[in-house]
């Protein structure tokens, strides 16, 4: 059966209905975390350091204690000395415990230095300025490049561990290490006619959501800590400040409000532990609302990454080999570093299908910059980037069309892919993705360039990507579906939703599981005490995960409620049938009872709950493929970039809500763009960040994109709800690379090295003249 065949039965599940909190956002009712804060609440701010790499050896806040207003100021001295990670993972964290609430030893520029909370802003502004510290100033280590082996450490500390077994050594300023392969592939490449050998650079991209970091947090009657967060990780934010404060996680209750974007900063807990602390000692409420400048300074950008690659293939275009070398910096603190440094290899080297070896190697180093963390794509944007420029540079090299040599190569359904845990792409509309985008982008007609009559030249680039949909053997989803009276469903969620619709996403398919209005199924957002264990909303996991938790919790409840109307009937559950209205006979279906009497006749003398608790998790992650093709004009005189086309076809497996679905990409689309021709991070030769603010860190507007056109060309992947797949992170992965091949051949040069700007391109042609 077609695609189209299997979702044109459906009524609900792939609709484009509504988000459930559309017209709330559209008016301005939506509830964010301050607008939860008690007016009472505590100011808490933090002072930071100015130096890229010290130990503090004194510090006077006695003057900052007696300005009025002011609750506490804490040190190091003053909070516990127990390291923990600010990652938001499964434990045990792959990332390594080198983090403490306040530390002797500060490691980046903007580090923490001490926790100042007060009644209100000036006076805790005053308090910060009041503050004396004394630093002996370290030797920074700013290069990556070198920090393997340095002679400076940036942790030290005995006490710093690793959980897990990810090659990571504090002593040699590693956060991880390994090797993975298949074949010789140094005897395969030299067999090859033709190789490409090149390293790629992209930089600590940030992730700019609209609402920064913040944090409210009380004390409850019971003397429980109350955290309202705007995160993507509740349970894992519970057990992260349970081991920073050193106190049982029974003490402590996490809930999340609307979230104001996150694309993975909100993974990592950036925020949370300065209010929280300050509540567990002072009793009173608090709260922390990171400015701009401390979430460009502070925070959790991608990590920057340099990778070495060789890629070869023979007389007749086959990719043979390819051979990868990642160097990840993740910074002061290893967040995320041994995790996202995996994907820049497996989810790239995944979208050849006729290799014959491979070998992927990395290094994850610390260096005295701000930590980096999570960002939407998870280190298969900075991968594929350098491979597709790689394949687009081969495809150069033997003169051939970089469309055809994909054709020739790309990964098809039905092949194991030995670089992606040895798993079958058993979902996979690649091919077709690629036809799609070259007939859309009229790709025969505009490669490889063309002069215009104004003296500008157009250039089309393409590119392939392929991620995941959650972590396999993982990650774990789950919701609670409870029948009311009148005949309405109660789904309660633990997975966040940060505006990506994940909330409307499960009702479609709670209401097409239980065949019952939409407008009957009323969502529940995360709160620890209550909702299901959920790992939280990250690796593209929410629809294709916590999606089969809903499918099975629907199923059990409508086998509780068949038994239970069986038995009102007086009949064996064998003998009824469920139509989401009522259960009925079969062999007389005027003989029924319906939901809402169901509801109703369970509220008294009953011994059933009509309420059930499912979960779910998957032995394998199946890859959602993407086609994007870029085509550029360049001002050859001004080094000038316009964008005028953009297309991209997306393999989502079934688009539960398209409408969703699209504006999905469509918003990953543009912050790859971002990152391609605009987003810069700079530092000075001390340490200190460059691009501070929106005035110097360079974000794309409606007015810099040109037209961005978006397909889908579904497959069916059994494993998913309905087939689907995700789509949240596969979006933002392809505009680098095509974006750089376009401004080649529109112009001549490579670049290697992200973001591309009118200042290297002007150059790069003055040198060429």
């Amino acid at each position: 059966m077609k695609q189209n065949d299997i979702t044109s039965n459906y009524k609900y599940v792939h609709q484009p209905v509504q988000k459930k909190d559309a017209m709330a956002l559209v008016t301005g009712q939506a509830v964010y975390v301050n607008d939860i804060a008690s007016k009472e609440s505590l100011i808490v701010k933090v002072l930071r350091s100015p130096h890229a790499h010290a130990l503090i050896q004194k510090i006077q806040t006695e003057s900052a204690k007696k300005i009025p207003g002011i609750a506490c100021v804490l040190t190091y001295e003053d909070v516990p000395q127990k390291r923990f990670t600010m990652a938001g993972q499964t434990y045990p964290e792959p990332s390594p415990y080198d983090r403490l609430i306040l530390d002797s030893r500060v490691r980046f520029v903007g580090d923490a230095v001490a926790i100042v909370a007060g009644s209100n802003e000036k006076a805790v502004d005053k308090a910060l300025a009041k503050i004396k510290v004394k630093y002996k100033v370290l030797e920074p280590l700013l290069d990556f490049r070198n920090a393997k082996d340095h002679t400076i450490l940036v942790h030290p500390e005995d006490n710093w561990r690793s959980l897990s077994q990810v090659g990571a050594d504090n002593k040699r300023n590693l956060c991880a290490s390994d090797s993975d392969g298949m074949g010789d592939v140094d005897e395969v490449l030299a067999n090859c006619k033709y190789v490409v050998e090149e390293t790629y650079h992209t930089l600590a991209n940030q992730q700019a959501m609209m609402e920064t970091f913040r944090t409210y947090t009380y004390l409850d009657a019971y003397g429980r800590l109350n955290v309202v967060s705007s995160t993507q990780v509740p349970f894992h934010v519970r057990r992260i400040l349970a081991n920073a404060l050193d106190i049982s996680k029974s003490k402590i209750r996490v809930s999340k409000p609307r979230i104001g974007g996150g694309f993975g900063a909100k993974q990592t807990v950036v925020a949370e532990v300065y209010p929280a602390i300050v509540t567990w000692i002072t009793g009173k409420p608090a709260k922390m609302l990171y400015s701009r400048y401390e979430s460009q300074i502070c925070s959790s950008p991608r990590h920057e990454m340099e990778i070495k690659v060789r890629v070869g293939a023979d007389e007749d275009g086959v990719i043979k080999g390819v051979d990868m070398y990642t160097l990840s910096n993740t910074g002061a603190f290893g967040e995320h570093g041994p995790t996202t440094v995996g994907l820049s290899g497996h989810k790239a080297i995944s979208l050849y299908g006729k290799l014959e070896a491979y070998r992927f190697d990395y290094d994850v180093v610390y260096t005295n910059v701000m930590s980096a963390g999570a960002y939407r794509g998870y280190g298969a944007t900075q991968g594929i980037f350098a491979l597709e420029s790689a394949v687009n540079e081969l495809a150069d090299k033997m003169h051939m069309d970089p469309v055809k040599l994909r054709e020739q190569n790309m990964v098809r359904e039905g092949q194991i892919m030995p670089s992606y845990y040895g798993e079958r792409t058993n979902s996979c509309a690649l091919d077709r993705c690629l036809t799609r985008a070259k007939e859309m982008m009229n790709w025969d007609e505009k490669f490889p360039r063309k002069k215009m009559e104004n003296g500008k030249v157009r250039g089309v680039g393409i590119a392939m990507a392929m991620q995941g949909s959650g972590i396999s053997n993982v990650d774990v989803g789950s919701v609670t579906i409870k029948l009311n009276d009148e005949g309405f469903y109660s789904l309660s969620l633990g997975a966040a939703d940060m505006g990506t619709g994940c909330d409307t996403i499960l009702a479609q398919i709670a209401a097409e599981e239980l065949e019952c209005p939409l407008e009957n199924i009323a969502v529940k957002g995360v709160d620890t005490d209550v909702s299901p264990y959920d790992s939280g909303s990250y690796a593209s996991s929410t629809t294709y995960i916590t999606g089969q938790a809903v499918i099975k919790a629907c199923v059990k409840l409508k086998n509780q409620m068949m038994e239970f109307g069986a038995d009102k009937l007086g009949l064996s559950v064998e003998q009824v049938s469920i139509d989401g209205k009522c259960v009925y006979n079969e062999d007389n279906p005027e003989e029924y009872i319906t939901i809402s009497d169901i509801s109703y006749a369970a509220e008294c003398g009953c011994n059933t709950a009509m309420q059930v608790t499912a979960s779910h998790s998957s032995p394998v992650s199946p890859p959602p493929y993407m086609v994007g093709m870029a085509e550029v004009e360049v001002d050859c005189e001004t080094g000038q970039v316009e964008l005028l086309d953009y297309v991209a076809v997306v393999d989502c497996g079934t688009t539960i809500n398209p409408n969703l679905t699209r504006v999905q990409t469509e918003g990953g689309l543009v912050q790859g763009i971002g990152m391609a021709l605009y987003e810069n991070i700079q530092y000075t030769e001390a340490g200190q960040m460059m691009n501070n603010s929106f005035m110097q860190y360079k974000l794309p507007t409606r007015q810099d994109i040109g037209k961005i056109r978006v397909e889908f060309e579904e497959s069916y992947e059994a494993t998913g709800p309905y087939g689907a797949k995700s789509i949240g992170e596969i979006v933002i992965n392809t505009p680098s690379p095509a974006i750089a091949d376009a401004v080649y051949r529109a112009t001549g040069l490579r670049f290697r090295e992200l973001p591309i700007t009118a200042e290297k391109i002007a150059m790069g042609l003055l040198e060429k003249a």
